[in-house]
């Protein structure tokens, strides 16, 4: 009995190094991110929580009915976009918006009359074919930014995912710094 309560209590502590042990570099990423931000850095927003994939058929800019549109759990992930700016100090010089309603919203929710439009960011998941042309004019304008403070683009999955590789989380941000002539992932801001 004795040996089983032992084999207990590692298997518990194994179990809870485990669980723990990813967060770490997790939280290091971040804070690299918040960091990097604080210097002027840029963040690529996928638009808050809004439920479904891709658009309804017939969708057109500017009809947020014939949109996929925030919840009430997507208003809320973008009021904590904000604040966490906000609680951090994080000046932000310019924030770009898609077209579509959803990033629209997230952005006014975030940072209230501070959005501005940049079709360059707007979805082609419904045509790949756009693409290369968006994620060159995206790249266009990440390359421009000199600040002051950092450049916040709310954007779509499909558009993060050209410019960095990465499939971001409904809220989630990719931070950029540049590197020479070109940009790196310097981290990710968890929804």
């Amino acid at each position: 009995m004795a040996a089983r309560a032992i084999d207990r209590r590692i298997f518990a502590g194994l179990l809870a190094a485990a669980l723990v042990s990813p967060a770490v570099p997790a939280m290091a990423d971040e804070a690299r991110a918040w960091a990097v931000l604080a210097s002027g850095g840029i963040v690529l927003f996928r638009h808050a929580n809004a439920p479904g994939g891709g658009d309804p058929p017939g969708m057109r800019i500017g009809d947020c009915a014939s949109q996929r549109n925030l919840d009430a759990a997507g208003r809320e992930q973008a009021r904590r976009i904000g604040l966490a700016f906000t609680t951090r100090g994080i000046s932000v010089g310019s924030v770009l918006t898609s077209q579509w309603c959803r990033t629209r919203d997230t952005a006014a929710l975030a940072f209230p009359g501070r959005a501005t439009d940049a079709p360059a960011f707007n979805s082609f998941f419904s045509d790949r074919g756009r693409g290369d042309a968006q994620t060159a004019a995206a790249r266009e304008i990440l390359a421009g930014w000199s600040g002051p403070g950092a450049l916040v683009a709310v954007t779509h999955q499909v558009n993060i995912t050209a410019l960095t590789g990465i499939f971001p989380a409904s809220g989630e941000g990719i931070v950029l710094e540049r590197r020479g002539g070109s940009f790196a992932v310097a981290g990710r801001i968890r929804p």
